[in-house]
């Protein structure tokens, strides 16, 4: 075999990497600052962290939920529903000064209806017209 050949197949020296130079060591008096390199956050300090805020961003927003009192509608007086009689006729007969829409979401709201289906012979209380 010729040289050329032969050096085709020869794998090339390893470099190891050249160390940085770091400055010596130095004593630090008390009036002097020593700045510390900037600390980056790995992947699991972001992870904690971002869980940390949304845990003190639902804390706040459950202590608000909480904190805040609707209060209830003041009860003027309790009527029965007629036969064939809609909430809305219920509630422009009961409270005319009010707009119907208004005023069948406020006898909603005092008996705690989610839908306006009333049947014969149901007792609704009226609240008083703010």
């Amino acid at each position: 075999m010729s040289a050329g050949v032969a050096g085709v197949f020869a794998p090339a020296p390893a470099r190891m990497p050249l160390r940085t130079n770091r400055p010596p060591l130095r004593l630090v008096g008390p009036d002097e600052r020593v700045w510390a390199p900037a600390t980056r956050l790995t992947r699991r300090g972001r992870v904690v962290g971002t869980l940390l805020a949304a845990l003190a961003v639902a804390t706040l927003a459950v202590l608000l939920a909480t904190s805040v009192d609707a209060a209830a509608p003041q009860i003027d007086h309790a009527t029965t529903v007629l036969s064939g009689q809609t909430l809305s006729e219920v509630a422009a007969t009961q409270l005319p000064t009010l707009p119907i829409r208004s005023a069948v979401a406020l006898i909603q709201l005092a008996n705690g209806l989610s839908s306006s289906q009333v049947h014969a012979g149901q007792s609704l209380l009226i609240p008083a017209v703010p």
